[in-house]
């Protein structure tokens, strides 16, 4: 099998690149390095594997004709679309790069893909953003956490969608693309409405991927800021969990071309971020960790946890890692590569 990621030198890129080497795949990682740190987990990567079985071109996707070159040269059977631009806050300081970039980007994969003598299928990483603030969901305070009042298993692909937010709208509009061109053009496609990723190799920052933000802040004795009370809650899917949706989707790619799944910790792997998140992180640090509070931020929801019961459903798929233990494995992986956050 031959596998082509976008965003391959990222956090969930370089994980799912080396979880498909690992298994005898040629992998290719299109990746332009703009994030911070990306290139330790390409350096990480081609430490372990080799041409032909990984191949690293860097490339921008919002460059069609470099793009679909590579694409032509790969000869994928599936591409993995992870390349975005991540962050709200970002999107509302720029949000033309943030339209080129994540929607602009994912059509120029589509059309790469559609232009292809056997056009390979595509894997779309959407987010729960796509949501928007869910403000029309009933939220009740029980205790030190948020919950739905009317959603015990939590927000399932029914949930009417309300882009809010630049990044909400850039996202949105690759969602809806991926899964129009596999009802127009027969593509083989699958958008994956992701929630709360994490894990080893996440270089996390305020604004994108809070759980490995924490982690690293802690361990680094670095200021923490709580935006809004700290009993917001969010279910936490492990990467590897995430990598095993793939895979089953890829199993089954001829029956669930077209879907979209929300892909989320689910009830049993959701935590507020401090009231509940804090006693855990303050264990593994052995000492307590102070935090300061600001504001809410706009259209941050109040509970998001994703009902993972289609995915289980249509692809035999369910979470397998645990939250608490999930978090063991990443505070011990940053404490283990302190020089990895160190460094400029």
């Amino acid at each position: 099998m031959r596998v082509f990621i976008t965003g391959g030198a990222g956090f969930i890129g370089c994980n799912l690149a080396a979880h498909y080497a690992r298994h005898g795949h040629y992998v290719t990682i299109y990746d332009n390095l703009s994030r911070p740190r990306t290139e330790h987990n390409l350096r990480w990567l081609q430490d372990q594997f080799t041409a032909p079985t990984l191949t690293f071109v860097r490339g921008d996707i919002r460059d069609y004709v470099a793009l679909e070159a590579a694409v032509r040269e790969a000869q994928p059977d599936l591409i993995v679309h992870l390349a975005a631009q991540v962050a709200v806050t970002t999107s509302v300081k720029n949000p033309r790069e943030d339209f080129e970039i994540n929607a602009l980007g994912t059509f120029n994969v589509l059309e790469a893909a559609r232009a292809q003598p056997t056009p390979p299928a595509v894997f779309y990483a959407s987010t729960n953003k796509v949501y928007g603030g869910m403000e029309e969901v009933a939220i009740v305070l029980d205790g030190n956490r948020y919950r739905y009042r009317d959603l015990p298993h939590g927000v399932d692909e029914t949930q009417p969608l309300d882009f809010h937010s630049p990044y909400g709208c850039s996202k949105g509009a690759g969602d809806q693309y991926v899964r129009d061109y596999a009802r127009i053009y027969g593509l083989r496609t699958v958008v994956f409405r992701q929630s709360c990723i994490y894990g080893e190799r996440q270089f996390g920052v305020e604004d994108q991927g809070w759980v490995a933000h924490f982690i690293i802040a802690a361990a680094l004795n670095r200021p923490i800021t709580i935006y809004g009370d700290g009993k917001q809650v969010r279910d936490l899917l492990h990467v590897q969990d995430l990598i095993a949706a793939y895979e089953a989707a890829w199993a089954r790619i001829d029956t669930v071309s077209g879907e979209i799944f929300n892909l989320g910790g689910g009830v049993e792997n959701a935590l507020a971020i401090w009231s509940e998140f804090g006693p855990i992180l303050e264990s593994l640090a052995g000492r307590p960790i102070n935090v300061h509070y600001a504001d809410w931020r706009p259209g941050d929801q109040r509970v998001f946890i994703s009902d993972n019961r289609k995915a289980e459903r249509l692809l035999g798929w369910r979470p397998c890692i645990n939250a608490t233990e999930g978090i063991r494995r990443l505070w011990a992986w940053v404490t283990a590569n302190r020089a990895l956050f160190e460094s400029p």
